[in-house]
């Protein structure tokens, strides 16, 4: 299953309480949280390049399966991680204490991020 594809966030759940968590200032969580964000993800057997387009905020990462790649995190911050895939559909890796799953069902990312008992939880469809 190929991940490539222009994706528009749907719904998100408890955004603003996980970028309070990574501690982004309260004014840009208020202007961050009703933006149309983008995402497109280009899949070219292990390798992936994720560009995430929010209001005028331009995020990209790059990574390959299974080996150290250097990841922005959505507060700015950037961290070395490994992704990993589970199954065909699955994106996993653990950075900074916090878990992100990226789930492709169809034509629908969930994209999901754990840190405690905060869960962050964005739905995006194809476009």
């Amino acid at each position: 299953m190929s991940f490539t594809g222009k994706y528009e966030l749907q719904h998100q759940e408890n955004f603003e309480p996980f970028m309070r968590a990574l501690g982004l200032p309260e004014d840009q969580i208020q202007k961050g949280k009703d933006l149309k964000s983008v995402s497109e993800i280009v899949q070219d057997g292990k390798k992936f390049t994720v560009t995430v387009t929010t209001g005028s905020k331009v995020m990209k990462n790059q990574f390959t399966i299974g080996e150290e790649s250097e990841i922005e995190l959505l507060n700015g911050e950037k961290v070395k991680a490994v992704v990993q895939m589970e199954g065909n559909n699955k994106l996993v890796t653990q950075v900074k204490g916090m878990t992100s799953v990226t789930e492709l069902n169809g034509d629908t990312i969930t994209y999901t991020m754990t840190m405690g008992d905060l869960t962050l939880k964005r739905v995006s469809k194809r476009i």
